[in-house]
């Protein structure tokens, strides 16, 4: 068969080689691109005549996917799948297989850190002390005892509750389902109004889908208390951005951390985030470490490995 990783995927060359050694051996080829690209005429070259491809986080729409005759298989070093033509694949019976799990505790850390430089304004005081400054004012507030909701009680979600229960938070959750190791944690499920309006800290961690597209919107963002800090680490379709903006430069809300947008950094300059007050902005770094990126790339591997056995994991679709 023939196999393509059609785009970087976050680790040296040399690890590329190193996992793909076992498919040439078997007889399969395997071509690698050491380059990213969203033109759909160069992604529909790079999957000609693949058999199974490789991608991350870029494009691979609906036209790319129709182009690809022989393609049987898409293995997705991410966690998402929304940037796919799915439905083609789905009408054309080609499975794709993510890599889950591979950045929760990356992703978590981040929200950790975020929430940190929210309460005891680190960013504020590293550029307070280059111009002079003192510590007068910043000193912050603590997490320890304060109530941190969660919205989108996942892998991910949950492991962001562990880290801030470490910490001496109480977490309060909202989610369509209830897990028996989450309430074992001690966290405790609440209706969405709750969390919102009860938390001092609410950390977004749901999936983008039809459903949740636009799911923060102006009303819900109005429910949370006006010094609470809100992190987006997900998605950034979810939140209503301009909303959200607003919400700050009116002080109806305290702080937000964003590392996910309406798009993929660069941020056009007349984006509402990017002037509104009391941000901590990020261009989607949640997911990357040197840990998650080679995790994401065995996960990748083990995908295509596993479907050439007959034996398929992480199937989505």
């Amino acid at each position: 068969m023939k196999i393509s990783l059609l785009e970087p995927i976050g680790v040296p060359e040399n690890a590329i080689k190193e996992l793909a050694h076992g498919l040439k051996e078997k007889g399969h080829e395997f071509v690698y691109y050491d380059t990213k690209t969203t033109d759909k005429e160069e992604l529909k070259k790079r999957s000609a005549g693949c058999d199974i491809v490789m991608i991350a986080n870029n494009p691979y729409p609906t036209e790319v996917v129709e182009a690809a005759d022989k393609l049987k298989m898409l293995s997705v070093a991410f966690t998402g799948i929304d940037h796919i033509g799915v439905e083609k694949c789905k009408e054309k019976g080609v499975m794709i297989c993510n890599a889950a799990g591979y950045s929760n505790q990356t992703v978590a850390e981040l929200v950790i850190g975020m929430a940190i430089d929210a309460l005891r304004n680190v960013a504020k005081a590293n550029a307070t002390v280059r111009n002079g400054g003192t510590s007068a004012g910043i000193g912050g507030r603590e997490i320890c005892g304060r109530t941190v909701g969660i919205v989108g009680l996942g892998r991910i979600g949950l492991m962001c509750a562990k880290l801030f229960q470490a910490f001496g938070a109480n977490v309060i959750a909202y989610n369509r389902s209830e897990s028996e190791e989450a309430k074992a944690m001690g966290i405790t499920y609440k209706s969405l109004e709750e969390v919102l309006s009860k938390s001092d800290i609410v950390s977004l961690n749901l999936p983008l889908n039809a459903e949740t597209r636009g799911f923060m919107d102006a009303e819900k963002i109005a429910l949370m208390k006006p010094d609470a800090v809100f992190i987006n680490c997900a998605r950034g379709p979810i939140v209503d951005n301009a909303a959200l903006a607003k919400a700050l430069n009116e002080d109806k809300l305290g702080f937000a951390c964003v590392d996910v947008f309406d798009m993929e950094p660069p941020i056009p300059a007349d984006y509402p985030l990017l002037s509104a007050k009391n941000t901590l902005l990020t261009p989607h770094q949640a997911f990357i470490s040197e840990e998650s990126m080679l995790r994401r790339a065995k996960i990748v591997f083990d995908n295509v490995y596993a479907f050439l056995e007959g034996n398929p994991i992480n199937v989505c679709k």
